[in-house]
């Protein structure tokens, strides 16, 4: 899946757009995309499918983001399936930084992180998820 930009935004109309404008002004696609606000701040989750291009963009248009590769773990499809895995890796010290759902399969949720120590997080999973 590439890498996953989580990128600040201010929550105020027209932030995302401009976003998604500046991404689209450079022929850039997108593959996924979240985002939220509360207050003054906002947010974007986003892949696409190409790093160097969004990464280009998002730095000359000063957008602060943090950027990380893309883990994909299936997840239980059910209430507490996500708050597991994340309390887990929390529990390994490593902090999300974003995350997508991308996917559903019969019982699971294929679902996108993107975290701050990748070698921790692959360990953990692997020591924790079978075929991983």
């Amino acid at each position: 899946m590439g890498t996953q930009f989580v990128v600040q935004l201010d929550n105020r109309p027209g932030s995302f757009a401009g976003l998604t404008r500046a991404l689209a002004e450079r022929g850039i696609n997108l593959r996924g995309i979240s985002g939220g606000g509360a207050g003054a701040s906002a947010y974007a989750v986003l892949t696409t499918d190409d790093d160097a291009a969004p990464r280009a963009v998002l730095r000359s248009s000063g957008y602060p983001y943090v950027e990380g590769e893309t883990l994909i773990v299936e997840v239980e499809d059910k209430p507490g399936g996500l708050a597991a895995v994340a309390e887990k890796l929390a529990a390994a010290g490593v902090d999300i930084r974003g995350v997508l759902f991308v996917g559903r399969n019969d019982g699971t949720v294929e679902t996108a992180f993107s975290v701050d120590d990748v070698a921790r997080a692959i360990s953990w999973l692997r020591a924790h998820i079978v075929d991983y």
